[in-house]
């Protein structure tokens, strides 16, 4: 009887010792990951003290806090809502050329220049389209259709995150330059934004068959054919051309308002902050806690590297270096700081052919090319896409800079 206790308490002791084993591990695990965490945490309080302190230091807390409130308030209401305009008519404009079959006469029309320019299968064109028209992810959309995808070998399937970028948002960018009194520079710029894109696109497909060799047999989507389906039902069946007109008009204005309301962020956010960094005091030389004011670090850091801008950019004015550095995280934002430039006289037609070029071709690329890969299942090329289309949009803006000398030289 005695043996036999002695071994059930033992079973017990074996027992309740298991089941404390899972528990003893578990709160290891999360004290390791908090103290994994407190360095990061650490790090961000030091960054944001240090920026936000160091700002407050030159301006004051209460006029720092009043202009960034100001800053945001008046970019909303003055930038944000006539860039989401512009975004509801464009979306109607670009839903009735879906409609009516004006896209696909487009993408024919591009369809031929595909291999040899960017080494992709025709049906690409369709996606330059349809990003040109609206934003960067609709070539992911367009990507996971299984027809659209079986055309594509798996290097080539890959660059079209980078391909897609370089023409997002690419009319309204386009129509906000034109908005404000330039026709030439746009168009010069969306030429450099062309180049951009074969000099992005062509590098991603080198970094990825660098790294992969088999990916330029492989197909993308395991041989998975699907041509004799349609690309796309562009059409859709109505009554009557008149409901066909009003429901592509109204849908499209409905998707503009989303595209509206998404670029709000980063107006607000990146802008903000880009101002603060980009601008100086009141023109009495003080600090008033009114919008647009800041302490002028950009500039500054503009005017040591001009020796490297000048000849890159052409940029006449230092403060114009705000504009690419902010269309890296949204070309939306960007395009918030062209009034507040132009109210200055900052701008000349060179940079509007740059930040159209430059703000086409990067578009908020920074912001978007790792969902953009984690979506089609290749997040691991995540730092070879970025380092492709940063160099791709330098070369964007390089196009555009002599694009427009040349232009001024015989035109003007």
């Amino acid at each position: 009887m005695t043996n036999k206790v002695n071994n059930t308490e033992v079973k017990r002791e074996t027992v309740s010792t298991q089941d404390e084993l899972p528990q003893q591990q578990t709160t290891d695990r999360s004290n390791d990951k908090k103290k994994r965490r407190m360095p990061k945490g650490i790090i961000c309080l030091l960054i944001i003290t240090g920026l936000f302190g160091g700002i407050a230091s030159i301006m004051g807390v209460a006029n720092m806090l009043n202009t960034i409130m100001h800053t945001a308030h008046d970019l909303l209401l003055n930038t944000c809502f006539y860039l989401m305009g512009i975004c509801v008519l464009t979306g109607a404009l670009g839903k009735l050329f879906v409609e009516f079959g004006v896209v696909d006469l487009i993408e024919r029309v591009l369809r031929p220049l595909m291999k040899p320019v960017f080494r992709l299968p025709g049906v690409a064109s369709l996606g330059a389209v349809l990003t040109f028209l609206s934003d960067n992810p609709a070539i992911i959309t367009l990507a996971q259709d299984k027809h659209f995808g079986s055309y594509f070998k798996k290097f080539q399937y890959i660059s079209l995150t980078n391909f897609g970028t370089a023409f997002g948002m690419g009319l309204i960018v386009i129509v906000f330059m034109l908005g404000n009194g330039y026709f030439v520079e746009p168009l010069i710029g969306f030429i450099g934004a062309c180049i951009g894109c074969v000099v992005s696109t062509r590098l991603m497909q080198h970094f990825v068959l660098k790294a992969y060799p088999q990916y330029r047999s492989e197909e993308a989507l395991d041989g998975e054919k699907f041509r004799q389906q349609p690309i796309r039902q562009l059409h859709r069946e109505e009554t009557s051309v008149f409901l066909r007109i009003l429901n592509s008009l109204l849908d499209g204005g409905k998707s503009g308002v989303d595209v509206g309301v998404s670029i709000i962020p980063g107006v607000l956010i990146i802008s903000t902050l880009v101002m603060i960094l980009t601008f100086g005091a009141s023109a009495e030389g003080n600090f008033t806690g009114k919008a647009y004011e800041g302490v002028a670090i950009l500039p500054a850091i503009a005017n040591k590297l001009d020796w490297l801008l000048n000849p890159l950019f052409g940029f006449s004015d230092p403060h114009q270096i705000a504009f690419p550095i902010t269309a890296l995280g949204a070309v939306g934002a960007a395009l918030s700081l062209v009034p507040n430039f132009m109210s200055q006289g900052w701008l000349d037609g060179n940079a509007i052919a740059v930040f159209t070029g430059i703000g086409m071709c990067w578009s908020g690329f920074l912001s978007t090319h790792t969902a953009m890969l984690d979506t089609i299942g290749y997040r691991e090329l995540t730092s070879k896409a970025i380092v492709s289309h940063t160099i791709g949009g330098l070369a964007a803006a390089l196009a555009a800079h002599w694009g427009y000398l040349l232009y001024a030289a015989f035109f003007i």
